[in-house]
């Protein structure tokens, strides 16, 4: 009886498994040439507000596509979450490595997320952290990396991003912060914006604090090393 039990079960996870194989990659297929209408790091949002008040307050986000968005922007956000974005496969195992090596030594664990981490991650998965999640951040990375190029997975960061409170994707912060679109943004702007991204609720682009402007300033002359030529490869 116990055996017939632990068959049935294993029988029953090894039909979810499959289908959350199956039903991953059919996602990644369809977004690499679909705009997401929403992410579940939205989905995530809407949960809080069911929890803790009265009302769901709305979300702000307005796709737009690559060729719509400023270069500055593009840049930006390389300049400050990822500048080996075109070189790596998904993970920066140097940074990891080095981060490793400093909680070893004493110091925080600092987070070593690429863009493709940080877009596998808002798509698809909460912001909770368990070893289960992070699991599945890397699947979904591996999916993204296999699937999509480099170009798809940064217009789809830049339009999924946390920018705000209830604000998400690079038109809806422009809009929101600038009254400009996200085609319009110079690269001060864009450098506030990026700085903004480690925890885009706390930090405000339009109340920039002492930390936050020295953050855009050292993203401004990352930008400036780095050049818009890797845009251009």
């Amino acid at each position: 009886m116990m055996l017939r039990r632990y068959n049935r079960f294993f029988q029953q996870l090894r039909r979810a498994v499959t289908f959350f194989f199956w039903v991953s990659i059919g996602s990644c297929l369809l977004l690499r040439v679909l705009p997401p209408p929403t992410s579940m790091f939205m989905f995530y949002r809407h949960a809080e507000d069911l929890f803790n008040t009265p009302r769901v307050k709305s979300i702000d986000y307005q796709w737009v596509s690559s060729e719509n968005i400023s270069s500055y922007a593009k840049l930006a956000v390389i300049a400050g979450e990822d500048q080996l974005f075109f070189s790596h496969y998904g993970f920066d195992v140097t940074s990891i490595l080095a981060s490793i090596k400093h909680f070893q030594r004493g110091g925080q664990l600092r987070g070593a997320s690429t863009i493709s981490q940080q877009t596998a991650k808002n798509l698809f998965l909460t912001p909770s952290k368990s070893f289960i999640r992070k699991g599945l951040e890397v699947w979904f990375t591996v999916l993204l990396e296999l699937f999509w190029d480099k170009a798809r997975i940064l217009e789809v960061y830049l339009n999924i991003a946390e920018f705000g409170d209830h604000l998400f994707g690079i038109e809806a912060a422009s809009q929101h912060y600038y009254g400009i679109s996200a085609k319009q943004l110079t690269p001060a702007q864009s450098a506030m914006l990026a700085a903004t991204l480690p925890n885009p609720i706390h930090f405000k682009a339009t109340q920039p604090s002492n930390y936050l402007i020295r953050r855009q300033q050292w993203i401004l002359r990352q930008m400036r090393q780095l050049g818009t030529r890797q845009l251009d490869d």
